[in-house]
């Protein structure tokens, strides 16, 4: 990468350019002009952000999944001079993570939508900033195995895996002979001295009011229940060859220290720093070296003290299902992924209350069985994926009625 950073800019892709990661991306790469390249940007709905952006970086392409926003974007571009190409098609987000011109991939795309253009950038052997965890939640031991057959550079945005790998040796081969267990933190969201019996109340406006961190609104549900880190238990198994009892969660309220590694020596290693997803987006970018991300920096003359404590599962049920899925058969954390997407795209649509997401979840868990062969493939995995994803909205029209 040091020769490439010599010749030229860093092509950059980002898949989901108009959520909050997306956003903090191109946040860090203009404070670094010269140094990386806009190439390709992806939106989903945002289809005025998305505008703006293009206004602004004149990436190569654009895409969109949906041909009506995409012709109307087209033509307001061509309107205002901007002569980004604007794709369509369904394989148009695989196709720009695969850009043969293409040097890093910013995978930003929430939820197993992501699965697809994650593996498109790893066959393709792109340095891939994944921030995207259903990806290795739903593809598992199959994205891993593109990562090493591709020879791909993956690096993890989510600050607590970042923090991990940042923790340990850049050789992979040492890290089974390093690591005791991790720690992955958790701030325990907006509810996490809420009394439990009164979260049956809970609408999705106060679900989504994070106390430290800016986030998408699915996320910000997700971090309310806990799912997210369960869902981080499980992509943290994948991405450090874990075994299930060698991640750990702890509560720290602060958000200051993003996750430790517990040494064999029973030493530890954290890593700190300011709530701000711009620090684990700028290591991703410029990895091995580091650059100016735009954060504040920490005043430890005015903290006033770090605090942990153990995760309550009676108030957080959701998140030993982590453990449960991953100690099931393959392809349960596709299950769980699906169920929770359901559930809480319910629930923020006022259809469901914010203590029924565990029971989507847990309910489509014992109804939907991964068969033998699941996770073999993309196609077999998106079709489990569907599966689980009736079954968990059926569930739902049920306990509406």
């Amino acid at each position: 990468m040091t020769n490439l950073e010599q010749t030229r800019p860093q092509r950059v892709c980002i898949l989901g350019a108009t959520g909050s990661v997306g956003t903090s991306t191109l946040d860090v790469i203009a404070r670094h002009p010269g140094r990386f390249e806009v190439f390709a940007l992806t939106a989903h709905s945002r289809i005025d952000e998305l505008f703006a952006q293009c206004v602004q970086w004149r990436p190569r392409f654009a895409a969109v999944p949906d041909a009506v926003p995409a012709r109307a974007l087209r033509e307001r571009l061509r309107a205002q001079g901007v002569a980004t190409e604007v794709l369509d098609t369904p394989q148009a987000l695989c196709e720009l993570a695969a850009h043969p011109e293409v040097d890093a991939v910013m995978a930003a795309i929430v939820g197993a939508a992501g699965l697809a253009p994650c593996l498109a950038a790893a066959k393709a052997g792109k340095r891939l900033l994944l921030a995207n965890k259903e990806a290795l939640v739903v593809g598992g031991a199959l994205f891993m195995q593109a990562v090493r057959d591709g020879g791909a550079t993956l690096l993890p945005i989510d600050s607590e895996h970042s923090a991990i790998f940042q923790c340990l040796p850049v050789d992979r081969g040492e890290w089974p002979r390093f690591i005791d267990h991790i720690l992955l933190t958790a701030s325990g969201g907006p509810f996490r001295s809420r009394d439990p019996a009164t979260l049956d109340s809970v609408t999705p406006e106060e679900a989504c009011a994070h106390p430290n961190w800016v986030m998408g609104r699915k996320i910000s549900v997700d971090s309310a229940t806990m799912m997210n880190k369960a869902l981080e238990v499980i992509e943290a198994r994948w991405l450090f060859d874990l075994k299930p009892e060698q991640i750990r969660v702890v509560i720290h309220p602060q958000s200051i220290v993003h996750s430790m590694v517990v040494c064999r020596d029973n030493s530890v290693l954290a890593q700190l720093g300011t709530p701000d997803m711009r620090v684990p987006i700028a290591y991703g970018l410029s990895f091995p070296q580091r650059i100016e991300s735009g954060a504040g920096a920490l005043d430890f003359s005015a903290m006033t003290g770090l605090s942990f404590s153990a995760a309550d599962l009676a108030r957080y049920p959701g998140l030993a299902l982590a453990w449960a899925t991953l100690d099931a058969a393959p392809g349960s954390t596709a299950v769980l992924n699906a169920a929770n997407e359901v559930a809480v795209a319910a629930f923020r649509a006022g259809t469901i209350r914010f203590d029924q997401i565990h029971a989507v979840n847990t309910r489509t868990l014992a109804r939907v069985v991964p068969a033998a062969g699941c996770c073999d493939s993309i196609e077999a995995l998106l079709d489990l994926d569907a599966h689980a994803r009736r079954d968990a909205r059926q569930f739902v029209k049920e306990m509406a009625r």
